[in-house]
Parts: structure tokens; C-alpha cells; sequence
């Protein structure tokens, strides 16, 4: 369901698109490429000169490439508009330290460890961000959901509310892991 009109007249000044793809490649490994833009309807002046309406103001492209245990195993990062060249594309080769690291543990803790402040880009971190769950999405399907590997719990499970290990959802959907709460207690 879309949001409702709004009740005040208003004007669009910007337009920010985040974009997710996945491909299961042919050497059993998967991609996932991420795009963000960042465009005005109007023109915008910057410190380093004014961006013409409907250009992008950020361009900005990163590709992960990960085995089924969501470890990366290759990382690349492009910035094809910036708001001040060629600055801000000079830390993209530093983006292959994130090689090694797991979607699924810590990822989120680790970029911003390395990539925090000045040692990084705050929008392709903030794209960063995203792709522990679009990788989960991305291979769904793939993957039975509720099967754990190694006997590890689920990746999703206690990442959100509705799967909580002692609420109702992780009863109906994944009752191997469901926990009630009496047995924190006691």
C-alpha cells in the first residue's frame, strides 16, 4: 500500500535511488551490485561549482562477491559522479579490505571500523549497510530458509521482531529454534 497524499502542497528538491541486484554466477559464487544516486531537479551549487538539474550529484556503484557462507571473496567500488573530483573517489580501491569479511557476522561493525569518518565514503558505506539482508534475499530460494547448516541457528533469526526466538513467529515458522521465555528465566 503506498503512502497516503499528502495534505500540504509541497515541491521535490531531491531524489535519492538505492538500488540492489544479485546474480548467482556460473563458478557457484553470487554478486550483488548496489547503485545510489543522488539527483536535483534544480540546479545545485556546490564548493566546487554548480551541478546542473538532473545530474547526478553522487553516482556511485559497489559490487561484492560472495561464497554461500556470505564471506567475501572480492570487493569493488566506482564513483562515477561525486560532489568534489576527484576527491572523493580516491578511497574506492581502499574498499578491497572488505575482503575476508562475513555478511553475517559483525559486517556492519567492521566497515565502520574501517571505513568510519575520513577513512572512507559515507554514502558507499551507507550502501554497505544494506547488503547483509539484500545478500539474504538475494539467495533465498537458493538456500531452504529454516534449514541450519552445521547446526547453527538461522542467520535471520533474532535480527528482527518478527523473528525473535521466543515469539510466535519463530514457534509456528522455525519451532527447532524457538525458546520461550520461561527457559531465560529459569
Amino acid at each position: 500500500m503506498p503512502l497516503p497524499p499528502p495534505t500540504v502542497a509541497r515541491t521535490l528538491v531531491h531524489t535519492r535511488r538505492v538500488r540492489f541486484e544479485g546474480y548467482k554466477r556460473a563458478d557457484g559464487l553470487w554478486d550483488i551490485e548496489a547503485h545510489l544516486t543522488d539527483i536535483k531537479p534544480t540546479d545545485y551549487r556546490l564548493a566546487s561549482g554548480v551541478r546542473p538539474a538532473g545530474l547526478p550529484v553522487h553516482d556511485m556503484w559497489v559490487r561484492l562477491t560472495i561464497d554461500r557462507e556470505l564471506r567475501i571473496v572480492d570487493a569493488l567500488a566506482i564513483t562515477d559522479a561525486m560532489p568534489y573530483p576527484p576527491y572523493c573517489a580516491v578511497v574506492n580501491p581502499d574498499y578491497r579490505k572488505l575482503i575476508g569479511l562475513e555478511l553475517a557476522r559483525g559486517f556492519r561493525k567492521a566497515v565502520h571500523d574501517r571505513f568510519h569518518d575520513v577513512a572512507g565514503c559515507t554514502h558507499i558505506n551507507e550502501l554497505l549497510a544494506q547488503f547483509p539482508s539484500a545478500a539474504v534475499q538475494i539467495m533465498a530460494g537458493d538456500k531452504v530458509d529454516n534449514a541450519s547448516e552445521g547446526g547453527r541457528k538461522p542467520f535471520q533469526l533474532d535480527r528482527c521482531m518478527a523473528l525473535d526466538t521466543t515469539g510466535e513467529g519463530v514457534r509456528e515458522f522455525y519451532p527447532r529454534w524457538y525458546r520461550s521465555t520461561q527457559e531465560e528465566v529459569g
